[in-house]
C-alpha cells in the first residue's frame, strides 16, 4: 500500500514543478518564469529549453553556445596576443565569407529560440496585464540577439565587399629598411579624361615596427623627375622626366597610360604604376604600394568620418569658375573657409586642400598634409565602429590600390601603433626648399634630406624634439640636434656633398606645427568676412586678398 503510494506523490510533485508545468503555478510566478526563460534564452541560448521545454534541443543548442564562447576566447587572445593575424582572419575573403555565412546561421538559430521560448511562456496562462510586458520584452531580447548577429554578419559582408573593390590579391610587400613606403595620389578621375591627373602626391613611410609615421610631399609641378632604375620608363627617361616645362610628375600617370601601357604588360594601371617609380627614384627610396583616391571618394570619406577638425591658419576660397587657366585667375569665389577653428565636412575638406588661388601651389600642400593628419589623427575605433558602413562604402571610391588584401591585417595594426605619435613633415618646396627647387631639383640633396628625416624620426621621438624639427649631425661631435633645413635651389658646388649644404646646428630648433596664431584680422585690427574677401574680388584688388589670406597654408589638426 505504501509503495503504492509513492510514484503517485513523485508524479504529484513533478506535475507542480512551474518551470516545467506553470498551469499549477500561481499567476505571479508564471509572469516571474516568463521572464526567467526570457533572460535564459538571451544569456545562455538553448537553457531555457533545457530547463522548460525541449531538452534534446536545448542541449543541441547548449553545445553551440558553448563553441561560440570558445570561438570568442580565442578572438579576445588573438586581439591581445596577436592582433594582425585576428584581422587578416577577418579581411581574408573566403574565411570573412565563412564567418558571414555562420552569423547568418546563429542569428536565425538564435530567433528559433526565441520562438520556441515564447510557446514555452504560453502567455495564455499569463495574467492580461503581464502579457504584452513579456511579451515585448522577448521580442527586445530577441532584436539584441539575434538582430545584433544579423546585423554584424550585414557589416561583415559590407566590409568584404569593400575589400574586394578596394585592393588587390596580389602578393603581400616586404618593409624596406624597416619601412613601408606608401604613395598617396589625389587624383581627378573624370569620365572626360584618359588617365588620371595625380594633382596630389605624397609619400607616407611608416616604421614597420613602432609605427612611427613620416609625410614627404612632392609637387606637382616637379621637373626632371627620375625613374628608378627597375622602371620601364628608365629606357625611355634614362636622365630623367625632361621634356620641357610640360613634363611635370603629374603629367607621367596620363602620358603612360595614352602611350606606353605596353610597358607594363598585366598591370592594371601603368600610370599609377610609373608614377610611383618616378617618385622612388626622386626620394631615393624604395615605395612599394600607392593608393590613388579620386575626389569625389575623398569627400565622401570625410562626410563619412563625420567631418574633420582642424586649427585654419588664415582664409580659404572655395574657388568659382576658371577665367585665365595660365594665370590662375577664377571668377568670384563661391564660398571662404575661414581662418581659425574649423570643423570641415567632406566639401570644405576637399576645397581646403585642392584651392590655390591667391597663394601658391607649397600652400597647398601644406593643407593637404594637414587634411591627412586630421583624417589619421581623428580615424579612430570609435568612429570607425559608429560609422563602419559609410565609411566602408565611402572607401569603395578609392579608384585604385596594388595593396594586397592579405597584409591589411599588419598596416591595421601599424596604424593603430601611430595612433597619438608625432608625424614628421617634408614638402620638397617651401618650407622645406627654396620656390624655384621644383624647376631645377637637386636629387642629391633630396635624398640626403630624406634619409635624415626618416633617420630622425624615432631618434626625435626618444629626444623629445618637437614635431617637424629636423635632426641633422652638428658640426661639432656627431651629437644630434635640431634644426630648421632649408635648402637652395642651386647645384652644389664643385668637388661638393649634400651635407655641406647643410645649415649650422647652432640655430635655434623650429616651432611647432601647431603654434600658430590664425589670422583673422587686418593689419588695422578690422576683422576679415567673406563680405570684405568678396568686395575686394569685385574692385579686381586681388594683391589685396593675397596679402589677407597670405597664412592659409597653416594648419594644424585639431
Amino acid at each position: 500500500m505504501a509503495s503504492s503510494k509513492l510514484p503517485q506523490s513523485a508524479s504529484e510533485a513533478a506535475l507542480t514543478d512551474p518551470v516545467r508545468y506553470p498551469v499549477s503555478a500561481s499567476s505571479p510566478v508564471r509572469t516571474k518564469r516568463g521572464f526567467v526563460l526570457v533572460l535564459l534564452t538571451l544569456l545562455v541560448p538553448g537553457s531555457a529549453q533545457l530547463v522548460a521545454g525541449n531538452r534534446k534541443l536545448g542541449r543541441a543548442a547548449l553545445r553551440v553556445t558553448l563553441c561560440v564562447w570558445a570561438a570568442l576566447v580565442l578572438a579576445v587572445l588573438l586581439l591581445l596576443l596577436n592582433r594582425p593575424l585576428l584581422i587578416n582572419i577577418i579581411t581574408n575573403s573566403l574565411a570573412s565569407l565563412v564567418i558571414v555565412i555562420l552569423l547568418v546561421a546563429l542569428a536565425a538559430g538564435w530567433a528559433i529560440l526565441f520562438i520556441n521560448t515564447l510557446r514555452l511562456i504560453r502567455p495564455v496562462l499569463l495574467a492580461p496585464p503581464a502579457r504584452p510586458v513579456v511579451v515585448i520584452s522577448l521580442v527586445l531580447a530577441m532584436v539584441l540577439g539575434s538582430g545584433t548577429l544579423g546585423y554584424a554578419a550585414y557589416l561583415l559582408n559590407v566590409g568584404r565587399n569593400a575589400i574586394g573593390s578596394i585592393f588587390s590579391a596580389g602578393p603581400a610587400i616586404d618593409p624596406v629598411e624597416g619601412r613601408y613606403n606608401f604613395l598617396m595620389m589625389g587624383g581627378d578621375a573624370g569620365d572626360d579624361r584618359t588617365g588620371r591627373r595625380t594633382d596630389s602626391l605624397s609619400v607616407l613611410s611608416v616604421d614597420a615596427e613602432t609605427g612611427q609615421t613620416a609625410i614627404i610631399s612632392v609637387p606637382r609641378n616637379l621637373q626632371n623627375a627620375q625613374f628608378s632604375e627597375d622602371s620601364p620608363m628608365r629606357a625611355i627617361y634614362p636622365d630623367g622626366y625632361d621634356c620641357g616645362d610640360a613634363c611635370l610628375i603629374n603629367a607621367i600617370n596620363t602620358e603612360v597610360t595614352n602611350e606606353h601601357a605596353d610597358l607594363y604588360p598585366g598591370v592594371p594601371d601603368p600610370g599609377a604604376q610609373a608614377t610611383l617609380e618616378a617618385v622612388s627614384g626622386t626620394l631615393g627610396i624604395t615605395v612599394q604600394a600607392y593608393v590613388l583616391v579620386d575626389m569625389e571618394g575623398f569627400s565622401k570619406l570625410i562626410d563619412a568620418m563625420g567631418g574633420i577638425r582642424i586649427k585654419a591658419g588664415g582664409w580659404v576660397p572655395i574657388s568659382g569658375e576658371t577665367i585665365d587657366e595660365a594665370n590662375g585667375i577664377h571668377g568670384m569665389p563661391l564660398g571662404w573657409i575661414p581662418a581659425g577653428d574649423q570643423t570641415l565636412d567632406g566639401y570644405t575638406a576637399l576645397w581646403y586642400g585642392r584651392s590655390r588661388e591667391f597663394v601658391d601651389d607649397y600652400a597647398r600642400i601644406q593643407r593637404q598634409q594637414c587634411v591627412q593628419q586630421a583624417m589619421l589623427k581623428q580615424l579612430d575605433p570609435g568612429t570607425l565602429l559608429a560609422k563602419f558602413e559609410e565609411i566602408a562604402n565611402a572607401g569603395t571610391k578609392v579608384v585604385d590600390s596594388n595593396i594586397s588584401s592579405s597584409q591589411l591585417g599588419s598596416f591595421v595594426d601599424l596604424a593603430m601603433k601611430a595612433k597619438g605619435q608625432d608625424i614628421k613633415r617634408l614638402t620638397i618646396g617651401p618650407p622645406d626648399f627654396d620656390a624655384s627647387f621644383s624647376t631645377v631639383p637637386n636629387f642629391d640633396v633630396i635624398h640626403t634630406r630624406v634619409d635624415q628625416l626618416l633617420a630622425s624620426a624615432s631618434e626625435a621621438e626618444s629626444a623629445g624634439l618637437p614635431d617637424d624639427a629636423m635632426v641633422v649631425p652638428s658640426a661639432g661631435g656627431g651629437h644630434l640636434q635640431a634644426a630648421p633645413v632649408r635648402y637652395p635651389a642651386a647645384p652644389l658646388p664643385a668637388g661638393g656633398t649634400p651635407a655641406q649644404q647643410s645649415p649650422p646646428a647652432q640655430q635655434s630648433p623650429p616651432a611647432p606645427a601647431s603654434d600658430f596664431t590664425p589670422v583673422t584680422t587686418t593689419p588695422d585690427g578690422e576683422p576679415i568676412t567673406e563680405a570684405m574677401l568678396n568686395e575686394l574680388k569685385s574692385q579686381g584688388n586681388e594683391q589685396a586678398i593675397r596679402e589677407l589670406v597670405a597664412t592659409n597654408g597653416q594648419c594644424a589638426p585639431l
